[in-house]
């Protein structure tokens, strides 16, 4: 996919909310259906942030897209990101809107990102194809993980696998030596999952829900303006 076609956008974030999380959560949550709601409440419930994902300069916008959407399916909410030359696209169409329930933190390089991550207590973990740990043998150690692809072309570059804390491969029986990398990204997330408990933050958790339901209502900040000339 170019990075130009009309699906492709810039992908920014994590948006702010622009007013307190309990104020936006009690306008907004009587105007959607009991359904919706439930739904938001199940979503944030299963989020976790004890695994973040880091894609290292990613060139292919149908390849961001696939493994936000993977993010967001098993329920890793933040993606790292290090800026390649072409930014950070993704396919609307391919993600199907997922970047809008994730965190996307943007870095200019690799220094800044992996400094933020070991900061928050990560370990970081980079794909190789001839490393000797499984994604299974990282989730057995109870760490906060930070799992690192890298570009389509060259993998995870070497400046960003030398301050790794190692390195992990994904086992195959097959003729193929390697995955693409949002089907890597995806088989890692789930593997992990088993492992990474999920569970937010009481403050955390009312911010993800206040995301959500300005995510989930049209013209949210008018039916919060009103809520609020209301009281």
């Amino acid at each position: 996919m170019r990075a130009h076609d009309p699906d492709v956008v810039e992908i920014e974030g994590p948006p702010q909310l622009g007013y307190p999380a309990r104020v936006v959560i009690d306008a907004l949550s009587p105007v959607v259906t009991p359904a919706r709601l439930a739904r938001i409440e199940e979503v944030v419930s299963q989020r976790t942030e004890g695994l973040v994902v880091v894609l290292d300069a990613l060139a292919d916008p149908h390849n961001a897209s696939a493994v936000l959407r993977s993010a967001d399916a098993f329920g890793v909410q933040a993606v790292h990101v290090i800026l390649g030359e072409q930014g950070f696209r993704a396919s609307t169409g391919v993600s199907k809107g997922t970047h809008r329930w994730l965190d996307v933190h943007r870095y200019r390089n690799a220094d800044q990102c992996l400094r933020t991550l070991r900061h928050r207590g990560f370990r970081i973990y980079a794909t190789a194809m001839n490393a000797e740990k499984t994604p299974e043998d990282l989730g057995k150690t109870g760490e906060r993980l930070a799992i690192v692809f890298g570009n389509e072309h060259r993998g995870v570059s070497e400046e960003v696998r030398d301050r790794c804390d190692g390195t992990f491969a994904i086992p195959m029986v097959g003729f193929v030596e390697s995955l693409n990398v949002s089907v890597a990204a995806a088989v890692t997330i789930r593997a992990l999952r088993g492992y990474v408990p999920a569970g937010l933050s009481p403050a955390r958790e009312l911010e993800l829900k206040a995301r959500f339901l300005m995510n989930s209502v049209k013209n949210p900040t008018e039916v919060i303006e009103k809520s609020l000339r209301s009281d």
